[in-house]
């Protein structure tokens, strides 16, 4: 059995619980997607100009997913297709181009997020090894 560290104090500086995850005490996690803003505010454009883009995209594209051509839903419980950039801003992607906007459904949406995901830590990483 290989040997382990001992327990740690919680790098939170006023407690003195023992840490269980990542150097913190239970009470003291880092809360997922804290501090992550919504997508209109990390462009610089208002709620109102991405929904009226969404409008003209939806108008255009008759409310299908570019992907897999899934209209959109009619009942109101199912969630409504996504406004998405289909080349993402981090790739060169225009902002606000209408050209470079589109619906996607959940599933494609999940999909597409997933391999960009990907392809941004690879980028990171590309990036880290050259700075060393």
């Amino acid at each position: 059995m290989p040997p382990y560290a001992p327990p740690s104090r919680c790098t939170d500086p006023q407690c003195h619980e023992l840490a269980t995850q990542r150097g913190r005490c239970d009470e003291h996690q880092p809360i997922a997607w804290s501090g992550r803003d919504d997508k209109q505010a990390r462009y610089g454009i208002s709620s109102g100009t991405w929904r009226k883009l969404k409008r003209r995209v939806d108008q255009r594209d008759h409310g299908c997913c570019y992907l897999c051509g899934a209209e959109q839903p009619d009942d109101p419980e199912e969630p409504r297709h996504v406004l998405d950039h289909i080349t993402p801003i981090a790739e060169g992607g225009s902002v606000t181009s209408l050209d470079n906007l589109g619906l996607l459904c959940g599933s494609c949406d999940a999909i597409k997020s997933r391999a960009e995901a990907i392809r941004g830590a690879q980028r990171a990483r590309r990036r880290a090894k050259r700075s060393s």
